[in-house]
C-alpha cells in the first residue's frame, strides 16, 4: 500500500479522497494549504501526491515548481481543480506534474490517476495496485454468477454465488457470511426482501474485505446511498474486515 498526501483546502475534498484512498488500504496525509504541505512532504516522503491548484497561501503550481527547483519533486504529483484553464494544466506538467483532474472528482478518475502515479513511481503501492486497477477499470473485473434454486415450493429458496472469478465455489465452502443461504418466502415480501438484501451486502463485503468501493462497484450503486442502504438494514459495516483479515 501506499502513502499519499492530499493537498486541498476544502474540508469535503479532503474527507473525500481520505475516505476513498484509505478504503483502498492506503495510508493518507493530509493539508490544507502550503505550509503544511511542506511539512508533510518532509515527514511523509509521499509515493504520490494529489494537489489543489487554487490555495489562499501558495498556489499548487507554485509549490510544484517549488519541489522541482529544490530537487523534492522525487514523488508523482497529480494535479487538481475546478477552475483551472488547459494553460495551466499545460504549464503544472511541464514542470513535472503526472496528470491533472477536474473537479468535481469521480472515484473511477481518480483511482485511475492514482494507479497511474504509483506505476511510474516503480509500484510504490505494492500489493494493492491491483486492487486500484481493478477498481478503476483497468483490469477486467470479476462478476460473480448467483443461481437461485427452489427446494420447497413456495416455502424457502436457496441463493448461492456459483462463480467467483470463473472458479466454480463448491455449496460446503463458505466465503465470510454464507454463499449458501436459506430464506424463509412465508412472510411479507418488504421483510423477506431485506433479509435477502441484508444478506448479500454482508456476502459482499466479505468477499471484498470490507471494501465499501468494491463493494459499491459490484453492487452497482453510489457510495452515498450504498452507506444509507447499510445503516438502513443494520449491517456491520466491520463485520467484512474481521472476516477477511488479509484483504
Amino acid at each position: 500500500m501506499a502513502n499519499i498526501l492530499v493537498v486541498d483546502d476544502e474540508l469535503g475534498i479532503r474527507d473525500l479522497l481520505s475516505e476513498i484512498l484509505n478504503d483502498e488500504g492506503h495510508t493518507v496525509e493530509l493539508a490544507e494549504n502550503a505550509a503544511q504541505a511542506r511539512a508533510a512532504r518532509q515527514r511523509l516522503r509521499p509515493d504520490l501526491v494529489l494537489l489543489d491548484i487554487w490555495m489562499p497561501d501558495t498556489d499548487g503550481v507554485t509549490l510544484l515548481k517549488e519541489w522541482s527547483t529544490g530537487g523534492l519533486l522525487t514523488m508523482p504529483v497529480v494535479m487538481m481543480s475546478g477552475h483551472a484553464t488547459i494553460e495551466t494544466a499545460v504549464e503544472a506538467t511541464k514542470i513535472g506534474a503526472q496528470s491533472f483532474l477536474e473537479k468535481p472528482i469521480t472515484m473511477q478518475k481518480l483511482l485511475k490517476a492514482v494507479e497511474a502515479g504509483l506505476a511510474r513511481n516503480g509500484g510504490g503501492a505494492g500489493s494493492g495496485l491491483a486492487g486500484i486497477a481493478s477498481s478503476s477499470g483497468l483490469l477486467p473485473l470479476r462478476k460473480p454468477g448467483i443461481a437461485g434454486v427452489v427446494q420447497q415450493p413456495m416455502q424457502e429458496l436457496t441463493v448461492e454465488a456459483a462463480m467467483t472469478g470463473g472458479q466454480v465455489i463448491p455449496a460446503a465452502v463458505e466465503m465470510g457470511p454464507q454463499a449458501r443461504q436459506l430464506f424463509e418466502l412465508d412472510k411479507p415480501l418488504r421483510d423477506a426482501r431485506d433479509e435477502f438484501e441484508k444478506c448479500y451486502f454482508e456476502f459482499h463485503l466479505a468477499k471484498e474485505g470490507g471494501s465499501m468501493t468494491r463493494v459499491a462497484e459490484k453492487t452497482g450503486l453510489e457510495r452515498t446511498h450504498l452507506y444509507r442502504k447499510l445503516k438502513q438494514l443494520g449491517v456491520d459495516l466491520s463485520r467484512g474486515k474481521r472476516s477477511n483479515p488479509a484483504a
